[in-house]
């Protein structure tokens, strides 16, 4: 080291730092954290103001270190409120200034949370095994790539319906609307143009509600085959009313496909008026697991899609007035690979 240089002592350098902000009563107030501690703090996971705050006090500029007044903070926050109070309240409601890497940090958590949730709920529609982490991702990263996927649905399987069971038109179909006249293209145009699309990850929306966006583009333009996973339900209704005859279609059915992530089995959700309760009841389960006789209560045990799941909740708790009801046994019943 070269002789002569004093190196200050009492100098504090902000290394790793992040800023939150906030601006009250004209002014703008700072103060310094550590980085990841503010997200940690904010759900809970941190409890230790001291382990968050690498300074505790307010600054008006933490870059150049000009600590704010405390007449300043008086008139900004009120002559009672004290250091910590404007500290923790700053810390709460302030506006986090993050680096680059703990923006990436935090896009991969997000980024994993979505596969997770997006392989735990689709299936191969024939096998009903689940997909990897790793094919969701290509699959989404597929459809991102083509502009959320509308480029690919023009160059999917011509004339052949989605593994989901969907109304989309496919490219066959929009060929033979070209050839009944141009109002029946210009319909399924629109149509296509209107299919759910996928553009990425992002940290502004919930890891749940990007999951279901997901699965709505993934069911809609099938980069790879795939199905919403079933649910297991117990129906239980009153013997009394079993052979009761349903007057009309539950009007239910029609708005079951607003449901979340829905739109793969909008034409399985109606169902056809007349018939009894029971034969209302099986109409919505796919594939009966057990059917029994319990007391003067009559049981059953079984597969429904989830689009279906609210019209048949609709039908349960209004046609059948509370004398049936509908429990959730499993919400996405999957077969596990080799």
């Amino acid at each position: 080291m070269p002789v002569g240089i004093n190196q200050p002592s009492n100098q504090i350098k902000l290394t790793n730092v992040s800023l939150v902000r906030m601006k009250k009563g004209k002014k703008r107030y700072e103060i310094a954290c550590y980085k990841n501690k503010v997200l940690e703090w904010r759900s809970g996971v941190e409890t230790d103001m001291d382990n968050v705050l690498q300074i505790p006090n307010v600054f008006l500029s933490v870059s150049k270190g000009a600590v704010a007044p405390q007449q300043e903070l008086a008139k900004s926050f009120g002559a009672k409120a004290s250091l910590d109070d404007i500290i923790l309240e700053i810390l709460n409601k302030g506006e986090l200034q993050v680096g680059e890497k703990e923006r990436q940090a935090q896009l991969e958590r997000v980024h994993n949370e979505v596969m997770d949730i997006v392989a735990g709920r689709l299936v191969d529609p024939k096998t009903k095994r689940v997909y990897t982490t790793g094919m969701i991702e290509k699959a989404l990263d597929q459809l991102s790539s083509m502009g959320g996927g509308a480029q690919h649905h023009e160059g999917s399987a011509k004339g052949t319906p989605s593994a989901s069971g969907t109304a989309t038109p496919t490219t066959g179909e929009i060929g033979e609307a070209k050839g009944k006249g141009p109002a029946a293209a210009a319909a399924a145009a629109a149509q296509k143009d209107h299919l759910p699309t996928w553009t990425g990850v992002t940290t502004t929306k919930a890891a749940k509600s990007q999951a279901l966006d997901a699965m709505r583009a993934l069911i809609a333009h099938q980069p790879i085959p795939v199905a919403r996973a079933r649910m297991r339900l117990r129906i239980t209704c009153s013997t009394n009313i079993l052979k009761q005859g349903v007057k009309a279609a539950p009007p239910a059915s029609k708005s079951a496909g607003k449901g979340a992530a829905a739109a793969d089995d909008d034409g399985e959700k109606e169902k056809a008026g007349g018939g009894t309760v029971k034969d209302r009841i099986l109409s919505y389960v796919e594939e009966v697991e057990t059917q029994d006789v319990l007391g003067e209560e009559w049981e059953v045990v079984g597969f429904v899609e989830p689009g279906a799941f609210r019209a048949l909740s609709d039908f349960v708790g209004g046609q059948t007035k509370g004398r049936a009801r509908a429990e959730v046994l499993d919400m996405a019943v999957v077969h596990e690979g080799d």
